[in-house]
């Protein structure tokens, strides 16, 4: 029996997005092809000879988003170019080539993925400075802004979630060829449970089966939720609330007490988010990549309340001008959405829904495991021309001058 390929995922858990991409395409790897490859997913950042400093900046990523957004998007912006990217990535090279080399030694991939974009400088410079060719993809977890640091013309293959983001990538001087519009891996339970009706599986959820439904998600990074929150159970329209905090134990707790009137059940951390999503009518949630992509590829309209400065902002914006949801700033405009959605027939309602559907991949994961199989085996080595041996020397004499050993 032949040996199963292995295949390594590198993801990063600065928010939720990156490592539930990298969780979506293991499993679509293994429903596809359980027999012939086997899937590890590693977050880089976590391994031991990753410098403290450069572990904290997950961490420090919630303060950041959180209590000083406007920092966070001062860098943002200044970083995103083409000259500031190649610094950032000479930077990357150097302290975490050491991590990357011991975990592709140990792994020995037949295959990377990255679902995070710091890793393929350094992550190129490992394979070539020790002959090693293999195929790297890169999955973008991000909508419409996207960083200049994604774009990687030494990779493989890139996979794009909007046209839009295509077409930056290839004024970052990638090649067509090297792109594959998929939009992102989402969970493939959102496929699975496509054809389910709403109120069968509100039955299973234990919620009322006939009640339009308000889905809720929480987060530690949106200030004033609870706020928020009061004003939707203002709104004069019949509707059930379902809310999740996000692991937020002091909000969970907070909204105990709460007598709220519409019927609303409160939930902290949950593992069964597709199922959520197929029960309800429409998400009030922030424009957060991966929520936002849940939601288009289940057909939810978007009430979204909290837009961080840089990528997030983009995905509001994609939103409303498809008029797939609406980016509500303000307690009249959040009962203004509610009203123009649940009043009369609830036909405009099913109207942004469709507009959602048509934006949303629910079979994204699928497509680029489906790719990514090919890719792997279809894929030829190159010989390690006098051209690579250059950019192997430069790359020497970079971790050198950090007493790093390329080897």
């Amino acid at each position: 029996m032949p040996e199963k390929k292995k295949i390594l995922i590198l993801t990063g858990d600065a928010g939720m997005g990156h490592r539930s991409a990298a969780n979506a395409l293991q499993q679509a790897l293994l429903q596809k092809y359980d027999q012939d490859c086997q899937v590890e997913i590693i977050n880089p950042l976590d391994h031991p000879k990753t410098p403290g400093f450069v572990r904290e900046t997950e961490t420090d990523y919630d303060k950041i988003v959180k209590f000083i957004p406007d920092l966070y998007q001062i860098g943002y912006e200044v970083s995103d170019a083409a000259v500031p990217s190649t610094l950032i990535e000479a930077g990357y090279t150097v302290v975490l080539f050491e991590a990357l080399r011991d975990i592709l030694a140990d792994t020995t991939p037949d295959m990377v993925i990255t679902t995070y974009p710091l890793y393929q400088a350094p992550l190129k410079a490992v394979l070539e400075l020790n002959k090693i060719d293999i195929p790297l993809i890169t999955v973008i977890t991000d909508l419409v802004t996207v960083h200049h640091i994604w774009f990687n013309h030494h990779v493989t293959l890139t996979t794009v979630p909007t046209e839009v983001v295509r077409e930056k990538a290839l004024e970052a001087g990638m090649k067509p060829g090297q792109l594959m519009l998929t939009g992102i891996p989402v969970n493939p339970k959102i496929a699975a449970l496509q054809d389910s009706p709403k109120t069968e599986v509100r039955k299973t959820l234990g919620w009322d089966p006939n009640q339009t439904t308000v889905l809720v998600t929480g987060s530690p990074r949106i200030t004033k939720l609870q706020d928020t929150l009061s004003v939707i159970d203002q709104c004069l329209m019949p509707f059930q609330t379902k809310i999740t905090t996000g692991g937020d134990d002091v909000l969970y707790k907070d909204l105990q007490p709460v007598n709220w009137q519409h019927p609303t059940k409160i939930y902290n951390f949950i593992e069964n988010m597709p199922a959520m999503m197929r029960a309800a009518d429409l998400i009030v949630c922030k424009a957060g990549g991966l929520i936002v992509t849940e939601s288009l590829a289940s057909g939810l309209p978007l009430l979204l309340i909290h837009a961080l400065p840089g990528q997030e902002i983009g995905n509001a914006d994609y939103i409303v001008e498809h008029d797939a949801g609406a980016f509500c700033k303000t307690p009249e405009e959040i009962l203004r959405t509610l009203a123009d959605w649940l009043g009369g027939s609830q036909t405009r309602l099913e109207q942004v829904s469709e507009n959602a559907s048509r934006l949303g991949n629910k079979n994204a994961a699928f497509q680029i495991a489906d790719k990514a199989w090919s890719v792997l085996n279809e894929y030829q080595p190159k010989q390690f021309t006098p051209l690579l041996q250059k950019e192997a020397d430069r790359l020497r004499d970079l971790l050198s001058r950090f007493d790093i050993s390329g080897l």
